[in-house]
C-alpha cells in the first residue's frame, strides 16, 4: 500500500533537510523489519544492456540521496534498476552551512546549496561493503571544496582509484554549482586535461585488476549548444563511456515571483525539466550513438521518462521526483512501459 500520500503532508511541515534524513531513517526501520513487501511495490524488470552493464530496469536513483551509501539496501527494494551514491569526496566535508535545501511545492522544485557533504570515500567504502545489494552501483565522485581547481583532477584520481572495485560504474560530477569554481571542469582544458587523466588510470586499472569499471561524466543543463557540442567530441575522442545529464540549474526564470527565488544553489526538479531535455537532444544528436545517455532532471511521472528517451536517453534517474511523488514513483514509471 503507497502510504507516502498519508505521511507527506507531515514530512513537508519539516524542515526539508530534516525530513530528507528522516525518511531515509525510516525506510531503512521498515527494510530492517522485513516490511518491504508490505511497503514497497514489487519491482518491474525491463532488463537491458547499457556501458557494458546489465540493468534490471531502465529507471535509476541519481546522485545525492544517499550521498555516503548509508541506505543503500533500503533504497534498493523501492525497484530500481540501478543506484548511484554519493557525491563523494577523498576527504570527509560537512558542506555548506544551513539552511541549504528548500522545498517548492508548487513548482514541484528543490533548491539545493549542500555542498559536496560527505563522510569520505573511505567511508563510503565501508558502506557498500556492509550492504547485501547485488545491482548497478554507480559511485558519484567529486573534489573537496578546499582543493585548488587546478588541482581537482588528483582529488578525482584519488576517489576513482579507490571506488574502482566497489563500483558497476563511476560518475565524474564538474556540474554541480554548490562548490566554487567546479563547473570550470567542463570547460575549455581543463575538461581535456581532467578527461586524459581520468581514462589513463581507468586503462591502468583495468589492467591492473582485470575488470573495466566504466566511466560516465555528469554536465551541467546551463551548457550552450556549442559547449554541449564540445563536450560531445571530447567524450568521444576519451572514450568515455557514458554521460549523465543532467545536474541541477542556476536560472531561476521559472520561479519568479517565488520568496525562495534568490537563494543559491541549484535548481531541480519539474522547472530544469525542459533543460535537461534539450540537453538530452543536443548530445544525441552530437554523439549519434556512440556511448549512451543516462537522463536525469524533472521526471515526475513515466510521461516525463518517456520523454526522455524519446530525446535520446537509454537510461533515466529520478530524485526530486521521489520528493514529491513519493517512492512509487519507481513502479509508476516502470508500469507504463509493461502495461
Amino acid at each position: 500500500m503507497n502510504y507516502y500520500p498519508l505521511v507527506k503532508p507531515l514530512l513537508f511541515k519539516l524542515d526539508a533537510e530534516t525530513a530528507h534524513y528522516l525518511t531515509l531513517k525510516l525506510l531503512k526501520l521498515s527494510h530492517n523489519c522485513g516490511l518491504d513487501s508490505l511497503l514497497n511495490p514489487k519491482m518491474i524488470t525491463q532488463p537491458l544492456t547499457v556501458m557494458g552493464l546489465n540493468f534490471a530496469n531502465p529507471v535509476g536513483l541519481a546522485a545525492g540521496l544517499d550521498k555516503n551509501g548509508d541506505y543503500i539496501d533500503a533504497l534498493a527494494a523501492l525497484g530500481f534498476g540501478s543506484i548511484e551514491i554519493g557525491t563523494v569526496t577523498p576527504r570527509p566535508q560537512p558542506g555548506n552551512p544551513k539552511p541549504r535545501l528548500f522545498r517548492l511545492p508548487k513548482h514541484q522544485a528543490i533548491i539545493n546549496r549542500m555542498g559536496f557533504n560527505n563522510q569520505g570515500v573511505d567511508y563510503l567504502l565501508q558502506q557498500v561493503e556492509a550492504s547485501q545489494y547485488q545491482g548497478i552501483l554507480g559511485i558519484n565522485i567529486g573534489k573537496n571544496f578546499d582543493t585548488p581547481i587546478e588541482k581537482a583532477t588528483e582529488d578525482y584520481l584519488i576517489c576513482l582509484r579507490k571506488a574502482y572495485l566497489a563500483a558497476s560504474y563511476i560518475t565524474i560530477n564538474i556540474s554541480s554549482p554548490n562548490t566554487k569554481n567546479l563547473r570550470q571542469l567542463q570547460q575549455g582544458d581543463e575538461i581535456k586535461k581532467l578527461l586524459s587523466a581520468l581514462k589513463e588510470e581507468q586503462q591502468q586499472l583495468q589492467a591492473q585488476h582485470n575488470k573495466y569499471t566504466p566511466i560516465a561524466v555528469k554536465i551541467a543543463p546551463d551548457l550552450s549548444d556549442e559547449e554541449i557540442r564540445h563536450i560531445a567530441g571530447l567524450l568521444r575522442e576519451f572514450s568515455i563511456d557514458g554521460v549523465i545529464a543532467t545536474n541541477t540549474t542556476i536560472e531561476r526564470s521559472a520561479l519568479q515571483g517565488h520568496p525562495l527565488a534568490d537563494e543559491a544553489g541549484g535548481l531541480s526538479g519539474t522547472p530544469v525539466k525542459q533543460k535537461s531535455t534539450h540537453v538530452v537532444a543536443r548530445l544525441a544528436d552530437e554523439l549519434q550513438g556512440s556511448l549512451p545517455i543516462i537522463a536525469a532532471g524533472g521526471i515526475m511521472n513515466h510521461n516525463d521518462a518517456q520523454e526522455k528517451l524519446d530525446a535520446g536517453a537509454s537510461l533515466v534517474q529520478i530524485y526530486s521526483g521521489l520528493i514529491f511523488q513519493g517512492p512509487y514513483l519507481v513502479h509508476d514509471i516502470m508500469q507504463g512501459w509493461v502495461e
